[in-house]
């Protein structure tokens, strides 16, 4: 028996935080190596300089900087997410005339993906806001852009909120929807024609296919979704970086700056930690939402 709509957008809901969680675990090291590599390219030769040169000066704390809003982000950008990815199926199958159980097409569950991904930008761009500023506050100081402060999420919060308002949390959310449109509609797109494949392969159905499976096809979305929307992603994280010291410009201005003043490929710094976190980031990701989201609907069946 399928559990009410209100029960399974609860079920999606409770999925995606789990998945959003063990995405951060995974990956969070790689992830602070991004962003201090997309606010500061010339700092650093490459992610593993980044990586080593961060561990000495602060230790395994300073490679999981920024973790707590980064479990605040994904565990609420998912949650959200896998429950509008839910609740836009239901609206593709109503606007194609079928029946509410019926199995969308790879192409039709992209497009759901790339339309939930409007209502996640909303929770994900605050506390990524504050996990980018906290990741890329020590370069921040040692450049004399900022003075010496408390490095903790409370601190950047209050400072959020002194200099910019509540408005200020909202910093980069244009480039957030413009990034996530296009970026999930890969995401999903790639991960459910994954899963068809393996089904198809192993003549299963796609929920049967196994734990390597899931997480192969979860890396190869994320691997699709970064590449196509990396750019934008750099410019979010150096509107959100570079406001603590002054007003930024749109996410236009900002993208012709940076390619004008230092290159196409400082849009680009920072992309292979992204791509090598993408495997065991999203693997994780989607294997904590299947996993998870299979024993709750177990709950279900007759």
């Amino acid at each position: 028996m399928a559990p009410h709509q209100v029960v399974q957008a609860i079920i999606d809901l409770s999925a995606g935080a789990v998945g959003g969680a063990a995405c951060v675990f995974s990956g969070q090291p790689l992830d602070t190596a991004k962003v201090k590599m997309q606010t500061f390219p010339t700092l650093y030769r490459g992610f593993v300089h980044c990586i080593v040169s961060t561990y000495k000066q602060d230790g395994v704390r300073g490679l999981y900087q920024g973790t707590i809003p980064a479990l605040m982000a994904n565990i609420a950008e998912n949650s959200v997410l896998f429950m509008s990815y839910g609740f836009c199926q239901q609206v593709i199958r109503f606007a194609a005339g079928l029946h509410h159980d019926a199995v969308l097409s790879n192409m039709q569950k992209a497009c759901a993906g790339s339309v939930a991904s409007i209502f996640s930008s909303l929770v994900l761009c605050p506390t990524e806001l504050v996990k980018c500023r906290l990741q890329a506050m020590y370069e921040m100081e040692m450049s004399g852009r900022i003075a010496k402060s408390n490095n903790s999420v409370w601190s950047v919060v209050k400072s959020i909120m002194r200099n910019e308002g509540p408005q200020g949390f909202f910093l980069g959310l244009t480039t957030t929807i413009a990034r996530e449109i296009p970026g999930y509609f890969c995401f999903f797109g790639a991960y459910e024609l994954c899963r068809t494949g393996f089904a198809d392969y192993m003549t299963c159905e796609k929920d049967d296919i196994g734990v390597a499976p899931i997480v192969f096809s979860g890396g190869i979305g994320g691997v699709c979704l970064w590449l196509v929307v990396y750019p934008m992603d750099c410019v979010k994280s150096r509107i959100q970086v570079m406001s603590m010291t002054r007003k930024q410009a749109g996410f236009f201005k900002t993208f012709m700056t940076i390619a004008r003043s230092e290159g196409v490929r400082a849009l680009y710094s920072g992309l292979t930690p992204t791509i090598v976190r993408c495997f065991p980031a999203n693997g994780a990701l989607f294997l904590g939402y299947e996993v998870s989201r299979k024993l709750m609907m177990k709950q279900f069946d007759n």
